[in-house]
């Protein structure tokens, strides 16, 4: 359903934060995002809209491009 969970994941452990944290952070934008909708998110079982990915990748400190697997690096 997405091809961005796996690469959530990844940067999440890279960040050391669990599903709990980043779901937290998320909320402070504000961004709700509950913990059990970041697990289906990351894997790949609901959809993740624009703003939300946006949001993701600030927190995480990722690009794009590593989301969506078009670079392995995530800067």
């Amino acid at each position: 359903m997405n091809i961005t969970g796996e690469r959530i994941r990844q940067a999440r452990l890279l960040s050391a934060m669990t599903q709990n944290e980043l779901s937290a952070k998320l909320e402070l934008m504000p961004l709700y995002i509950c913990r059990g909708s970041l697990s289906r998110i990351e894997n790949g079982l609901r959809y993740v809209h624009d703003f939300e990915l946006d949001a993701i990748c600030n927190i995480l400190g990722v690009s794009y491009d590593f989301l969506f697997g078009k670079s392995d690096s995530p800067e």
